[in-house]
């Protein structure tokens, strides 16, 4: 699978008191893996972060900006995933060369990745003076737990979050993806029982995926009657640039220029999004000193 198949769908169900959105990650996190050379259990848990974000960012409209840091005990650090309402997506971990033994009930060890201790931030750039700022603790290091915890606490908003990546031996990503189901005023004791019993019946995400279901057809295993509103593609896009690199190199003023041209003699710099290196030479330097002189 390439970037191309991944998609996100958006829908309701219980007459539009079910807000739902289930997504396919598949190409986004195996470009992650790549980009990044995680091993398996870091794959998993930078990958059911960005799975996340993804959904979270079709929640925002227009220019809204989404930033989730995940800051967990665990031997990864910290993960941090970026996503806007145009389905562009962006992660990093902090050590990608993490894989851990498997965990009790034989799959991909992401709790003890990511760690038990620590807490995860939301930061939504919604176009105000102020972003928006949610932090919980982190509950279980699952991730899934983490982000139901996160939509109950910080957003008000009763929600179940399944996330799910599979890799395979030789390490590429076989499925990933997750789902949101976000329960919203007028549902009944009755219907939230239904929509738990069928969410705890439920195959994982990963087996879902993995059997060819569609991310439509994965919110009908939850809620029968979930109609789509809108869907869109979900891909990985940097916002990095050769022109934002060299805004940087000038923020660092005169003398860390000079000293480069005459010490160094060149700069590298690498973006930690996507792991691109931009190289600037002798004269490129000069030329980025002249502007910031001017």
């Amino acid at each position: 699978m390439n970037n191309t198949s991944d998609r996100l769908v958006r829908g309701t169900a219980m007459q539009g008191r079910v807000r739902a959105f289930a997504v396919r990650t598949t190409g986004l996190v195996n470009e992650l893996q790549r980009r990044h050379d995680t091993y398996p259990t870091a794959t998993a848990a930078l990958g059911r972060t960005v799975t996340a974000a993804a959904m979270m960012g079709a929640m925002l409209k227009g220019r809204e900006e989404l930033n989730i840091q995940v800051k967990g005990d665990g031997p990864v650090g910290q993960i941090t995933a970026e996503s806007n309402a145009r389905g562009e997506v962006r992660g990093m971990i902090q050590n990608p060369h993490v894989h851990l033994p498997a965990n009790a009930k034989g799959k991909l060890d992401v709790a003890g990745a990511v760690g038990t201790e620590g807490f995860i931030h939301v930061i939504k750039d919604l176009g105000l003076k102020e972003p928006y700022r949610g932090s919980i603790p982190i509950v279980s290091g699952e991730l899934g737990e983490d982000f139901t915890y996160y939509f109950a606490a910080s957003e008000q908003t009763p929600s179940a979050v399944g996330l799910g990546v599979l890799v395979n031996p030789n390490n590429r990503v076989q499925v990933a993806g997750g789902f949101i189901i976000q329960l919203l005023p007028g549902l009944s004791d009755d219907e939230i029982g239904t929509i738990e019993k069928a969410i705890s019946a439920m195959p994982s995400v990963t087996s879902l995926l993995d059997a060819g279901l569609e991310p439509e057809e994965m919110l009908r295993r939850i809620c029968p009657d979930a109609e789509v509103l809108d869907e869109m593609p979900i891909s990985f896009v940097c916002q990095c640039s050769r022109e934002r690199v060299e805004q940087t190199l000038i923020s660092l003023g005169r003398h860390e220029l000079e000293r480069l041209i005459e010490e160094d003699q060149q700069a590298e710099v690498v973006c930690h999004f996507c792991n691109e290196a931009y190289t600037f030479d002798k004269s490129q330097l000069q030329h980025i000193l002249d502007q910031a002189k001017s």
